[in-house]
């Protein structure tokens, strides 16, 4: 099978749409059909169902997904390991981070990576903690530079590089603006901004909640906390959001017994050989403990 044919089978398949992998593989959409058409007819088989304006994987379809995904991992990890013999840092890194360790954390990191290893080409996503390990998982990315999980897959290395301690926050406009500390039972009562459901960062809100029992009144939610920041700021209830982000526009408040802190870190897949460049990045992070996961 061909590696170009299969590249375009899974971008489509993900995307479910030949437009939007056209996009992400940076070639036209004419040239996507045309090796998808190649490719059913090598395997004499329809892969997807064109209905509307929804592209669907067939049961053949389907079922090749996940071998395709195999196969292209591996022809990448035995690039990655040959050119790794050369001793050379350089070639195409691919990296997904979120917004948050984009703006706090990463910056002085990827400076000093470009300065000394200018001839490599980052390739940067700004996306979801959670989709950047998928997209590790599936060799999309070669590193994920996010929030960790608490409970990683265990194809995935987590290692820790910045621990974030996490404040419960209100707006000068709040009604417990004036009050130091709180009890847990009386904060929930009023309602609460957290980061969406299914976060990393929600679930460790979550796992520090439930041994008390006692669960946030929300009234809203997002994946991306400087709008989480922005809406305590304005009044629109408390939110528990990383010390860093702490300013003249938010006031921490001491909730006795709760202790919120997150892992931010490197994910990578645990059967993938690292490029050179994937190293010399990981070098330039202040890592602080072993590897789990």
């Amino acid at each position: 099978m061909d590696i170009a044919n299969l590249q375009a089978f899974i971008s489509v398949a993900e995307h479910s749409s030949f437009s939007l992998a056209a996009e992400h593989i940076h070639i036209s959409q004419p040239a996507v059909s045309k090796r998808i058409a190649a490719l059913e007819a090598e395997l004499n088989t329809r892969l997807f169902d064109r209905i509307g304006r929804q592209t669907l994987l067939t049961e053949a379809g389907q079922a090749l997904l996940p071998r395709a995904q195999r196969i292209l991992a591996e022809v990448q990890d035995s690039r990655r390991a040959i050119s790794n013999l050369s001793g050379e840092i350089g070639g195409r890194l691919s990296i997904g981070t979120s917004h948050h360790i984009g703006l706090h954390r990463l910056p002085s990191v990827l400076r000093a990576f470009n300065q000394r290893y200018a001839e490599v080409e980052l390739d940067l996503h700004f996306m979801d903690s959670e989709e950047a390990c998928e997209a590790v998982l599936h060799g999309e990315l070669e590193l994920g530079i996010v929030t960790l999980p608490l409970s990683p897959s265990p194809s995935l290395a987590c290692t820790p590089v910045w621990q974030d301690d996490l404040r419960v926050v209100v707006g000068p406009d709040h009604p417990l603006h004036g009050r130091r500390s709180i009890e847990l039972v009386t904060l929930a009562g009023y309602p609460a901004i957290l980061p969406a459901h299914g976060t990393f960062t929600r679930e460790v809100i979550e796992d520090a909640f439930r041994p008390y029992g006692i669960e946030p009144l929300l009234r809203l939610s997002t994946n991306y906390l400087e709008t989480i920041k922005m809406m305590v700021s304005i009044g629109l209830g408390w939110s528990i959001l990383p010390e860093s982000m702490i300013d003249g526009e938010l006031r921490a408040l001491k909730v006795p017994g709760l202790k919120l802190v997150r892992e931010l870190g490197v994910a990578r897949h645990t059967e993938r050989t690292l490029s050179n460049a994937a190293e010399a990045l990981i070098r330039l992070l202040p890592l602080t403990h072993a590897a789990h996961g």
